[in-house]
């Protein structure tokens, strides 16, 4: 019986023995799986807070960037405003300089028609002077009618009307 006992203590050391090898084994892999395991959940960690990094720093900037736009839309709409009071300002100049030319004109078209009938008037006038004049000459028959040409004091010549008119 002590032999088989001996033998039966003999083979379950040596099933422990093999079986605290192969834990033993399994360990030392589990072990080293986790310590990789580790070692990429450090590498993941430190990849997430340079991308959390990132992504705040983009943030920031995209925050800047639409706050540069939102001035950039308010300067152009003021500077829009801006030119359009100008056009408006600028259209009522012209709309006022426009009537004062209309003005101007029916001002002018009045003086160029009081001109003209001016112009008619001394036509008569100079029409009823050659008359009189031939009446005077003819009136006057035993003295010698003077030249009207060679008259130092009188040198009217008669005209038709002006081309102007």
């Amino acid at each position: 019986y002590e032999a088989l006992a001996a033998r039966n203590v003999q083979a379950a050391e040596d099933w422990y023995r093999a079986r605290c090898a192969r834990l033993h084994e399994r360990a030392a892999r589990s072990q080293e799986a986790v310590r990789a395991s580790r070692r990429e959940a450090g590498e993941c960690r430190r990849e997430l807070q340079a991308r959390l990094a990132e992504m705040e720093s983009l943030r920031g900037a995209h925050q800047s960037l639409e706050r540069q736009l939102r001035e950039l839309e308010e300067r152009h709409s003021a500077e829009a405003a801006g030119l359009q009071d100008t056009i408006g300002q600028l259209e009522d100049d012209l709309r006022n300089t426009k009537n004062e030319m209309a003005r101007h004109l029916r001002e002018y078209q009045d003086l160029l028609n009081v001109k003209m009938a001016l112009d008619i008037e001394i036509a008569a006038y100079r029409k009823l002077l050659e008359g009189e004049e031939t009446l005077f000459n003819m009136g006057s028959t035993s003295i010698p009618a003077p030249n009207p040409v060679s008259n130092p004091t009188y040198s009217f010549q008669p005209r038709g009307l002006s081309s102007s008119t």
